[in-house]
């Protein structure tokens, strides 16, 4: 059993869980997942890490509740337990000193970019983020990220704060700025596909953490394959990092609304109970 220590609410439909899971948090780096499971009856969910301690053995997840089981998750407090969490799972991101590095956050994506932003900056590069959202009541982990960027920028789609339009308007921007050596992008299929595109033109190495439709996170079930420079990939093994100008994300727009329906469904007779 894994207990809730801490738990944050960040927006109406956004949480925030600290888990105690000591072997988890030992092991843990950027850019990996775990897989939960809330009780016996439940189903498995991925999360990206977005935050791990070590000394104190917890590993932190954000969630948007968007279908039956996030939003079961979302119901629990501090004191209930989860009846598995395992991981690490997934490649951890490759962290070395790029020079300058452009961290681009959209919506809950933001949540796992913040390890990865930490690290880099640790590793010695010169560290630009990128976050938005689609209003400024969404935003996550503002300050934390703030803290480990040499420069900080905010796109939301209304203009509640920062720029108003698109983490991509505000990139081009940095780009004409910058000499830039690498762009991180973690959120929504259609920004991290912008966001290549984009990256493509300048010939900037990109890196988009990719979140399809998983069920085991061990390669086994072949439920997370996506398509990498016309050559099948599996998510949870070979990723969740991938390189952004390959992915075909066309194709992984359709898998992940293969099971929208169901989903739907689920959600309708849970809240009728």
């Amino acid at each position: 059993m894994y207990p809730i220590v801490e738990k944050k609410v960040l927006s109406e439909t956004v949480k925030q869980m600290k888990i105690k899971a000591p072997l988890v948090a030992k092991k843990a780096q950027p850019g990996q997942f775990i897989i939960l499971r809330i009780d016996e009856k439940g189903e498995r969910i991925p999360l990206t890490i977005a935050d791990f301690d070590r000394k104190e053995g917890t590993v932190t997840i954000i969630f948007l509740e968007v279908g039956k089981t996030t939003k079961q998750l979302g119901t629990l407090e501090v004191g209930d337990v989860l009846e598995n969490f395992a991981g690490p799972l997934g490649m951890p991101s490759e962290v070395k000193k790029y020079g300058t590095v452009v961290c681009v956050g959209g919506g809950v994506g933001i949540a796992p970019l913040y390890p990865i932003v930490k690290a880099l900056k640790e590793a010695g590069n010169f560290v630009i983020s990128i976050l938005g959202a689609k209003t400024q009541n969404l935003l996550l982990l503002e300050k934390e990220i703030h803290e480990y960027s040499n420069e900080f920028y905010i796109a939301t789609d209304d203009g509640s704060k920062g720029h108003k339009g698109f983490v991509s308007d505000v990139l081009q921007q940095v780009i004409d700025k910058h000499r830039v050596d690498m762009v991180m992008a973690i959120g929504p299929i259609i920004m991290m596909k912008v966001v290549s595109d984009l990256t493509r033109k300048y010939n900037i190495k990109t890196l988009v953490s990719l979140n399809p439709i998983m069920v085991d996170g061990t390669g086994m079930c072949g439920g997370c394959r996506v398509s990498i420079d016309g050559k099948t990939k599996f998510a949870c093994v070979d990723g969740p990092e991938f390189d952004g100008h390959k992915v075909d994300y066309e194709n992984l727009m359709l898998r992940n609304r293969r099971f929208m329906h169901e989903e739907g469904e689920a959600c309708r007779l849970a809240d009728a109970q």
